[in-house]
């Protein structure tokens, strides 16, 4: 546990453990993945969170990987004000690593509408030096099958079977919390964006 958010996400990382092992005690059965529809409202950077009623709340992570499925719409494309903020990185999904903060050592999928297509790349900090490389393009309204695998001093990311490595400023289980969701870069959403990420075992 990161002792710089352990006071606030302890409860809630009980409560969610909880409420999942008691989901399983009753049904007996294998949970179905998640979905969530995130939204990024309008004039701001962070998408809601559905899922948690209490908007600071943080989901710790100790993993290995991180695998999802993601289906953006219509809503990706955009136009910022200044067309040279156009280059700026959005943020999909990822963790923190390294028991830091997630802009010293981080791991995530980035993306942006470039170049009238929608761009994927691996986005990392590592030891506060932020690091990006291309991964491949989607297509909207198409599921894309997303994976972080956390290795000794690489992450490799993989979308639709194309896969690029950077490296990592540790070794181990990925050791932070989850990263959701996150327009910008300078500018906020020119728009409201919904993004559905369907979470894989």
């Amino acid at each position: 546990m990161l002792p710089f958010f352990k006071k606030r996400c302890l409860a809630g990382a009980l409560i969610l453990s909880c409420a999942l092992q008691s989901c399983q005690l009753i049904t007996g059965q294998e949970q179905e993945p998640k979905t969530t529809v995130y939204t990024i409202k309008k004039g701001t950077h962070d998408a809601l969170r559905a899922f948690a009623a209490d908007p600071d709340f943080v989901k710790v992570l100790s993993t290995e990987r991180v695998r999802f499925s993601v289906i953006f719409d219509s809503t990706a494309v955009y136009a910022t004000k200044d067309p040279a903020n156009q280059r700026d990185m959005n943020k999909l999904y990822g963790l923190s690593d390294c028991s830091s903060d997630h802009h010293t050592n981080s791991v995530r999928f980035g993306w942006r509408w470039y170049g009238e297509r929608l761009e994927v790349h691996a986005y990392t900090y590592r030891n506060k030096v932020r690091e990006s490389a291309f991964i491949g393009y989607v297509t909207l309204g198409k599921p894309s099958a997303c994976e972080i695998r956390l290795e000794d001093q690489a992450y490799v990311l993989t979308m639709d079977g194309k896969s690029v490595s950077l490296p990592r400023n540790c070794n181990g289980k990925g050791e932070g919390y989850q990263l959701y969701p996150y327009f910008g870069g300078d500018e906020a959403a020119p728009h409201d964006i919904t993004i559905s990420i369907q979470e894989l075992l």
